[in-house]
């Protein structure tokens, strides 16, 4: 029951304008450097992403369908790193820009709507699973932060998730999506259009937990949420291209 009501203490934060930083499972000095530091203490791969530029994305496309939520680079793959050398100089030199976390090298996202993640939170929260790091977009979606299946010795057992959706279909999947190999995230704090934000609601620094000890929460959740869920514009997260 206590740990219950740790849960319900951490979903009814505020989620405002203030974002990151002001968020308490951030821990001491929430500032963006120390974020994205964090997460890089963590063996989070990171890589500079677009950011807002008004209501529209910073890159050059016209019409740009996830703009601030994609890579500055075609080369995000190699170029993401844990080097907190390099991390800091993308800091100084794009001061603005948002970052991605490459997924299917240290860490899985879990990526599901947001009503569906503060019901699984409670329930696995009752049950007394431990989840790893969790963060918020608002006003949407969540982010599970898991271990990763990697690249498992048979190809067959696995997929990338280039298999699962594209930014052209991502009207599919307004459920649940495994970020795994060939996909990314948004990491925390970022910013997106019309004042969205994404944030740490339970920080890097949690150990990952195996993503099939989540999955059949986070399943039961989304199926629990699918009718609430028509409207799903901006429900998915893209992969690179």
């Amino acid at each position: 029951m206590e740990r219950k009501g740790r849960f319900s203490q951490w979903l009814r934060r505020p989620r405002g304008g203030s974002g990151a930083d002001t968020d308490p499972a951030a821990g001491a000095g929430g500032s963006r450097e120390d974020l994205l530091l964090a997460a890089a203490t963590a063996d989070f791969p990171l890589a500079p992403a677009a950011y807002p530029a008004g209501y529209r994305c910073s890159c050059d496309r016209v019409g740009c369908p996830t703009p601030a939520r994609h890579p500055v680079s075609f080369g995000w793959q190699t170029q993401a790193t844990t080097d907190a050398e390099r991390v800091t100089q993308w800091l100084r030199t794009q001061p603005e820009a948002n970052f991605i976390t490459a997924t299917g090298m240290a860490h899985d996202v879990l990526d599901v709507p947001a009503d569906a993640g503060r019901h699984a939170l409670e329930r696995l929260g009752a049950a007394g699973i431990e989840v790893g790091p969790v963060a918020t977009c608002s006003p949407d979606r969540m982010l599970f932060f898991t271990a990763t299946r990697g690249t498992p010795a048979d190809e067959d057992e696995w997929w990338p998730c280039e298999l699962d959706c594209h930014p052209e279909t991502m009207d599919e999947h307004p459920g649940l999506r495994w970020h795994c190999r060939g996909s990314y995230v948004l990491v925390p704090p970022a910013r997106l259009p019309s004042d969205g934000r994404v944030a740490w609601l339970l920080g890097p620094e949690r150990p990952l937990p195996d993503p099939l000890t989540l999955l059949e929460t986070l399943t039961d959740a989304c199926a629990l949420y699918a009718s609430d869920d028509a409207d799903h514009e901006t429900a998915a997260w893209p992969i690179g291209r």
